[in-house]
């Protein structure tokens, strides 16, 4: 199986080793630690996600890689050299704020400038990198307004264009779309994607939003109370999640206890505490009778009035609830055994009347390569 380095070249284009290093990096704050001994790479030319709830310490990695906390203990390393002492000033690297912080007395070019201004740039060159970035985020017709003469996706393309306007090695995002509406948001998420793979500059930004990461990033790190617990590419950190905590944050997911009942080449079979038995293609490390879960992502699941011919993979049950999403319809179902299930069908027809209801006795089924069974 290729490597971290050679998956993010193979991506990027870029070379095989990492532009930023977290070097069993600790960050305490009094007693509360932050950042738990933590090592992660990020390679030249990845848009690169931290996802995690609110408190996981996401925010405070950015910030050390900024320069704005220094670590408790460990290093951090750019491009090879360990950056701990040098200040935030002198880092190649750029930090674009959620809430912005545009200067409302300056108009959109001068906000774009003021950072080229503080380093004592020529005029010319002040004016062509400005007039180059502006025509990048699309914003050259409002050079002459102010921050309040602007949307909000307007606001933030000029943000982002002073963040990116003194060529960073590395630019740093925390929760920049936060304060987006969620159409414009969806709209702006590709916006940077393509902007991003323009500038080849890599990016690392911070989200709790797992839809955001999905869709932005080359990988992900998942974290939790200081500490990452997955990074892998979104299908792999959807698809393969290593835990239950990763399966539950990112995505949807029905969550079966079991036991295993015997594991081989073919795959396993574990007996549920739901009242279902289920096969998967998975062989385990694992003795007959060990606990396990299995995950199942409700769009994996069939949904039927009528019993299929396999008794494994199986569940009876009754809707309890419907939910109508536009795109997919959610259904929740009570087994016999009293577990909820969880069941995503796409609206592939303009018909709103749906053929199964509230109350309705259904069959729900599945392939043994639909679940991802987990010892943790």
């Amino acid at each position: 199986m290729a490597s971290e380095a050679q998956q993010a070249q193979a991506r990027t284009g870029a070379p095989a080793w990492p532009l930023v290093r977290f070097d069993t990096v600790t960050k305490r704050f009094g007693q509360t630690v932050a950042v738990d001994a933590l090592s992660l790479d990020i390679f030249a030319g990845e848009f690169f996600a931290l996802l995690g709830p609110s408190g996981c310490g996401k925010s405070t990695l950015l910030r050390l890689l900024a320069g704005f906390e220094t670590p408790s203990e460990g290093r951090v390393l750019l491009d090879g050299a360990a950056i701990d002492a040098v200040p935030p000033h002198r880092r190649p690297v750029n930090m674009m704020f959620q809430n912005y912080a545009l200067f409302p007395h300056l108009t959109v070019a001068k906000n774009v400038a003021f950072g080229l201004r503080q380093e004592g740039r020529p005029r010319a060159e002040i004016a062509q990198r400005v007039a180059a970035m502006l025509a990048l985020v699309k914003l050259e017709p409002f050079a002459r307004r102010k921050p309040d003469e602007l949307s909000g996706g307007q606001r933030q393309r000029v943000a982002l264009a002073r963040s990116l306007v003194k060529r960073p090695q590395v630019l740093l995002l925390d929760e920049p779309l936060a304060a987006l509406d969620k159409q414009l948001r969806h709209e702006t998420q590709f916006e940077l994607m393509d902007l991003q793979a323009r500038l080849a500059t890599t990016f690392v930004i911070v989200t709790h939003d797992q839809e955001e990461a999905m869709t932005v990033a080359d990988r992900i790190a998942v974290m939790d109370r200081g500490r990452i617990v997955q990074v892998g590419t979104p299908a792999e950190v959807y698809e393969q999640p290593n835990s239950r905590y990763v399966a539950s944050f990112v995505g949807d997911v029905n969550l079966i206890e079991g036991r295993l009942i015997m594991t081989g080449p073919g795959g396993s079979h574990i007996d549920s505490a739901a009242g279902v038995k289920l096969a998967t293609a998975q062989r385990l490390d694992g003795a007959p009778g060990a606990v396990v879960w299995v995950a199942l992502r409700p769009e994996k699941l069939r949904i039927a009035t009528e019993p299929p011919s396999s008794a494994e993979n199986c569940a009876a049950g009754r809707v309890v609830d419907v939910a109508y999403l536009g795109n997919v319809s959610l259904y929740k179902v009570r087994l016999e055994s009293g577990f909820i299930m969880k069941v995503q069908v796409p609206n592939l027809t303009r018909s709103v009347d749906r053929s199964i209801g509230t109350d309705e006795r259904v069959w729900l089924s599945w392939t043994p390569d639909a679940g991802v069974v987990l010892t943790g």
